[in-house]
């Protein structure tokens, strides 16, 4: 009898983006081991990620041999004006083409993990261990200055880690001295922190046993939320702080990084000790572990995690539906797509490696900003500092229905879209083994006009950003070689255009038990 040809079509590979949790062996062809440097686009295709470009031009002046700006702010005043603060080589700096360090004359912080909140006409910096500081625009001449040096404080600000802007005043917490308390401000001034409607929430008495830290502050749905390394703390009523009343307790789940905690609109995902979560499924299922969004990752992240010494943040856009986790002491960032839960409502998960974030921050114009070790960086176009950079993709092992049996390989038929001149690699290998036949891939600059719609090439046409055409080319592969097991992969050249893999077709000639 002659062999049976078969053919397996992944139409979107890594559509469900990575696992590494689960045996390689049992799951959906969907699933990929690997797909870095890439993004789940709108069309459920992985592409390239953007790059970054330095909008810093005296960076390794003022910077120094320091790890670069690990804060970035944007203070906007009550005239609309934007202004951007940032932190690094323990200077103060506003500005993003130049870096002008502002740091009070005598005032020498220790850190740049520093924590910015707005409030009417002022932006409030606290660290902890610092006194906090106090931007405001005087007259057209913005200034610095320390909280003992403002006219018309009262008090002393507490010497917090954390501070939001919210319900018409700053919230603090996480004192060096003092883990169980929540300060606020008087209304509408932060700089005053005695008298009037100033006080503090002593959350000793309604943690479990007395026993967990403040790491984090948030506000969403008129809620305040308090986190804890272990308990989440939700109050309601909190436009009047003397009234307020605490509404909820989720034991056994708090944040334990609190650049982690950002708001989606609908939703606040933050990093807790388990991987990262989402605040309304956390609400819905209490202490339940099946609530993390990260769950096909999660041993990968949670290996990591203790390794860090560089302070964990992240970031949501709206306008690409990402929450980015950047852990910047392992140069890994998590990009986790929020637009398509997976069945479990985990999400579907890629990883960047060649870009290494130090803090994030999203402008009111949408634009993304990095902290990067020369300066401040913008997430766009498709180069890295004006280099190429590398997208990969790679399968999970492909048994083909049966892992018992001899699969002899034939060829693959792709479908992939990008700018003539990328270069591409066709990689696969047999049983596991990392050791690859490569295929170098000749994309022709020649355009399939009539697969736009089809292809949503589109996406990328009359966007400005780009000025390289782009092409739908569907390349044939002869294979060689055989194995129970097989594993696919795409290494592409990311130079200065986009680029996805939307089909890839593979061929196999079944053969023999083993």
């Amino acid at each position: 009898m002659a062999q049976q040809l078969q053919n397996l079509t992944l139409s979107a590979p890594a559509f469900f983006g990575i696992n590494t949790q689960d045996s390689p062996i049992d799951l959906d062809p969907n699933f990929a081991s690997i797909a870095d440097n890439c993004v789940i686009d709108t069309y459920g295709r992985i592409g390239a990620r953007k790059g970054f470009s330095y909008v810093t031009t005296n960076g390794s002046e003022v910077l120094g041999t320091s790890r670069g700006i690990e804060s970035i702010f944007e203070y906007i005043d009550q005239s609309g004006n934007v202004r951007i603060l940032s932190a690094g080589n323990n200077k103060i700096f506003s500005g993003t083409t130049t870096l002008t360090d502002i740091t009070p004359s005598g005032y020498t912080p220790t850190a740049n993990n520093w924590k910015w909140a707005n409030l009417n006409n002022h932006a409030f910096g606290f660290q902890a261990g610092h006194e906090s500081l106090i931007y405001t625009d005087a007259g057209g001449s913005p200034v610095l200055t320390t909280f003992s040096g403002f006219s018309g404080e009262t008090g002393t600000a507490p010497q917090a880690n954390e501070v939001i802007s919210s319900f018409g005043r700053l919230w603090a917490a996480d004192v060096s001295s003092n883990k169980h308390t929540v300060f606020f401000s008087h209304l509408s001034t932060g700089y005053q922190w005695t008298g009037g409607s100033s006080g503090s929430l002593d959350i000793t008495s309604v943690l479990p046993n007395g026993a967990d830290d403040i790491t984090a502050l948030a506000a969403h749905n008129g809620k305040l939320i308090i986190f804890c390394k272990n308990t989440i703390l939700i109050y309601s009523g909190p436009t009047n702080p003397a009234t307020m009343v605490l509404e909820d307790t989720i034991i056994g789940i708090g944040c334990i990084a609190r650049d982690t905690v950002v708001n989606t609109g609908t939703d606040l995902l933050f990093l807790s000790s388990s991987g990262v979560r989402s605040l309304g499924r956390t609400i819905q299922e209490k202490s339940a572990s099946i609530s993390d969004v990260s769950r096909n990752i999660r041993n990968d992240l949670l290996t990591l995690l203790p390794i860090q010494n560089l302070a964990i943040k992240a970031v949501y856009s709206p306008e690409e539906s990402f929450y980015l986790l950047t852990l910047p002491t392992s140069e890994i960032v998590y990009v986790f797509d929020t637009r398509r839960p997976l069945q479990d409502n985990s999400y579907r998960v890629t990883t960047w490696s060649s870009i290494a974030p130090l803090s994030f921050h999203r402008l009111s114009t949408s634009k993304l900003y990095i902290g990067k070790p020369l300066g401040i960086a913008e997430y766009t176009g498709y180069l890295d500092n004006d280099a190429t950079y590398k997208l990969s993709y790679f399968s999970n092992p492909l048994a083909f229905g049966n892992a018992s049996n001899l699969k002899f390989l034939k060829k693959f038929n792709l479908t992939i879209i990008g700018g003539s001149g990328t270069a591409i690699t066709l990689n696969w290998g047999y049983d596991y083994s990392e050791s690859y036949t490569k295929q170098a891939l000749e994309f022709s600059s020649t355009s399939l006009a009539r697969s736009v719609a089809e292809y949503g090439v589109s996406e990328y046409d009359n966007n400005a950003e780009y000025t390289a055409s782009i092409f739908v080319n569907t390349p044939t592969v002869n294979a060689t070689g055989s194995g129970s097991v097989v594993t696919i992969g795409l290494d592409a050249q990311i130079e200065a255009v986009p680029f996805s893999i939307q089909k890839i077709d593979i061929h196999v000639l079944a053969g023999r038990l083993i």
